[in-house]
C-alpha cells in the first residue's frame, strides 16, 4: 500500500443546504446490522450485456464454451458501453435475449458454474499504480468494465475522461446512500473502509483532484468513524463531509452544491463546474481492478423488508436471479410487491427472474400493510410538490402539459432536469402520478431530438 504524507483528517458539516428534499421513513434498521455475507452459488447464472448506461455489450462467447471467473463475455459496444466478464467458472449453456429490470429484452449469457472458481488472469495487479500512466490507469478501468454502482451504472472510464478544457479540481466520493431501506454502501464503508480509501486515492490521481471530499449523511457516525480511520494518514486538502440526513442527498447534483456550493447548469454535467462525483462501491471496483486485477464480477445487494424471513447485505455474483437473493434470506412471506432498488427511485417487478447487474443496490420486498391502492385526482395547487423537488422545478404545471401531451411546452419547462427521485410524488396529497409523467416526457423529448 502506499506511504502516503501525514496530514490531519477533518471532518466538516456540508456548508450549504440544497433545495427540496424529503424525510421519509428510512427503516435502515432491518439490515443495517447485518453484515455482508457470501451467498451459495446459483445453479445458472444470467449475465445481462446491459450492465451499465449506454450501448449493451457485444457478446463474444457462444453455447458451449467453457469460461473462467473474469473471462471477458460481453464486448463494450462504443465509448459509453462496458464489457461484462464472468463471474465464475463454467460453461456457457446459451446466449439468448432475456428481460431486464426495466422491461427490454436484452442479449444474455447464461452460465452453469462449475463451482471451482479458476480464474483468468488477463488483467495483472499493478501495486505501484503511482507509477502507472494516467491513460493506462483509465485504461484499466475500461477493461475491468467498472461502471458506477450508485444507480446510474455510468461507464466509470467515461467520467476519468474529460474533455482537455474540463479542469477537475474536486472529487466527492458519495456514501450518502440516502434511499430507504438500502444499507449497501454503509456496510461495505464499516467493513472494508481501506478499500474504499485506497479506490479513492487512485480515482484522485487519475482525475489530478486537489480536493477530495467524502460524502456521509450524519445518520451513519458508525461509517464516518470508520472511514476517518481509514484516511487518517491522507495528504493534501481531504476531508469527510457529514450531509444533513434528507433524501435526496445521495444525487450528484445536489451533492456537488451542498459541499462546494457550485450549481450545475441545466442540460450540463458535473465537470462543467469542476467536479466528479463517484460512488463508494465504485472507488472499492476501481481498487480491484488496480490493486486486485479484478474486474467487477460482484456486488453487495441489500435483500430487505418486512415479509423477509431474514433480510441482509449480501454479496453476490452479477446474474443471479432475484428469486435467488430471496432464498438466501430465507424466502418471502406475503410479498405483495417486488421493487429493484428502494422505495423512491426503484422498479417494481412483476417476476422474480430478473437477474443482477453492477447497479443492484438493493432488493426490497413489500407487504400488505406496506401498500396501498389508490386513484390519482386531479392537482389541487398546494405547491407541495414545489417545494420538495430538488431540482427547482415545478412538478404539477409539467405534469399538466405533460398529460396534454405538450412535450415543447415540458422542454421549456425543463422537464429534463428531473432526477425521477419521487419527491413530488411522495408528496402529492392527491396521488398525481408525477415520476411517472416525467419519465414519459423526458423519453418523448430524447425522441424528438433523436429524429432532429
Amino acid at each position: 500500500m502506499p506511504n502516503l504524507k501525514f496530514c490531519k483528517m477533518k471532518i466538516i458539516k456540508a456548508p450549504y443546504k440544497s433545495w427540496g428534499g424529503i424525510h421519509p421513513r428510512y427503516h435502515k434498521d432491518l439490515a443495517a446490522d447485518r453484515a455482508l455475507r457470501e451467498m451459495p452459488l446459483p445453479e445458472l447464472l444470467q449475465i445481462s450485456m446491459s450492465q451499465h448506461l449506454g450501448a449493451p455489450a457485444k457478446p463474444v462467447v457462444k453455447k458451449g464454451d467453457s469460461v473462467m471467473q473474469g473471462t471477458l463475455i460481453g464486448e463494450a459496444a462504443g465509448f459509453i458501453s462496458a464489457n461484462v466478464h464472468s463471474p465464475v467458472s463454467g460453461v456457457v449453456k446459451d446466449v439468448v435475449p432475456a428481460i431486464t429490470l426495466t422491461g427490454a429484452m436484452i442479449d444474455s449469457v447464461v452460465i452453469e458454474p462449475d463451482g471451482e472458481d479458476k480464474r483468468v488472469n488477463d488483467l495483472a495487479p499493478l501495486a505501484d499504480w503511482q507509477a502507472v500512466a494516467k491513460k493506462d490507469l483509465i485504461a484499466r478501468v475500461a477493461a475491468a468494465g467498472v461502471a458506477g454502482m450508485g444507480g446510474a451504472g455510468f461507464p466509470t472510464h467515461v467520467k476519468l475522461s474529460p474533455p482537455p478544457d474540463k479542469t477537475i479540481d474536486t472529487l466527492i466520493i458519495n456514501g450518502a446512500e440516502c434511499e430507504p431501506y438500502l444499507t449497501a454502501d454503509y456496510r461495505l464503508m464499516l467493513e472494508s473502509p481501506e478499500r474504499v480509501w485506497l479506490g479513492v486515492s487512485i480515482l484522485r490521481h487519475i482525475l489530478g483532484a486537489k480536493t477530495v471530499r467524502i460524502a456521509i449523511e450524519d445518520n451513519k457516525p458508525e461509517a464516518i468513524r470508520a472511514m476517518e480511520q481509514a484516511m487518517r494518514n491522507a495528504d493534501g486538502d481531504v476531508a469527510i463531509v457529514e450531509l444533513a440526513t434528507e433524501y435526496p442527498q445521495g444525487a450528484e447534483k445536489q451533492q456537488i452544491f451542498a459541499i462546494t456550493g457550485r450549481e450545475v447548469p441545466s442540460g450540463g454535467l458535473p465537470m462543467d463546474v469542476g467536479a466528479v462525483v463517484e460512488n463508494v462501491g465504485t472507488a472499492a471496483a476501481v481498487f480491484d481492478a488496480v490493486f486486485e486485477g479484478m474486474p467487477l464480477i460482484r456486488r453487495i445487494t441489500t435483500v430487505t423488508g418486512l415479509p423477509l424471513n431474514a433480510p441482509g447485505n449480501i454479496i453476490a455474483p452479477l446474474g443471479t436471479s432475484y428469486r435467488a437473493l430471496i432464498e438466501a434470506c430465507g424466502g418471502c412471506a406475503d410479498t405483495v410487491k417486488l421493487i429493484s432498488g428502494g422505495p423512491m427511485m426503484g422498479i417494481a417487478q412483476a417476476i422474480d427472474t430478473v437477474t443482477t447487474t453492477k447497479t443492484t443496490s438493493g432488493l426490497l420486498a413489500l407487504g400488505a400493510p406496506d401498500v396501498s391502492l389508490y386513484e390519482s385526482m386531479p392537482c389541487i395547487s398546494c405547491g407541495r410538490c414545489v417545494d420538495a423537488c430538488p431540482m427547482n422545478l415545478v412538478p404539477s404545471e409539467l405534469s399538466q402539459y405533460l398529460e396534454a401531451e405538450d412535450y415543447e411546452g415540458a422542454e421549456e419547462l425543463h422537464v429534463m432536469d428531473c432526477i425521477e427521485c419521487g419527491c413530488c410524488a411522495f408528496s402529492c396529497p392527491a396521488h398525481r402520478p408525477l415520476v411517472q409523467h416525467m419519465r414519459q416526457g423526458k423519453a418523448r423529448v430524447m425522441l424528438k431530438r433523436k429524429k432532429k
